[in-house]
């Protein structure tokens, strides 16, 4: 299993999910994060914002998906310009549902 983590612009997230849903991946995290990548912030005429918003979706999924989610969120997220975002991939060793203690997806 792995997990992923995607942060993204906001103003792509909505399509992402909705893309990941119509492929068969429905089960997600979604959080409001803000950061900085390369560019270290933006300039806007006179004004320098150092921390931009994005969102973070985060799933686990099998291995064998990895491929597919990567493609279906570099699809919906590339504007071609920076900030676009970056997609995490690490190994899950363990899941554990806390309601019925049962292990795995």
């Amino acid at each position: 299993m792995k997990m992923v983590r995607a942060v993204v612009r906001p103003e792509s997230t909505e399509l992402i999910v909705d893309s990941l849903a119509e492929s068969g991946f429905v089960s997600m995290t979604k959080v409001q994060v803000f950061g900085r990548g390369k560019q270290k912030g933006l300039d806007v005429g006179t004004v320098h914002y150092d921390e931009l918003p994005k969102n973070m979706l985060i799933m686990v999924i099998e291995d064998e998906n990895v491929d597919k989610v990567m493609e279906i969120i570099q699809q919906k997220a590339r504007t071609g310009n920076f900030g676009d975002g970056k997609i995490f991939i690490t190994p899950v060793e363990r899941i554990v549902t806390i309601r019925t203690g049962i292990e795995g997806l």
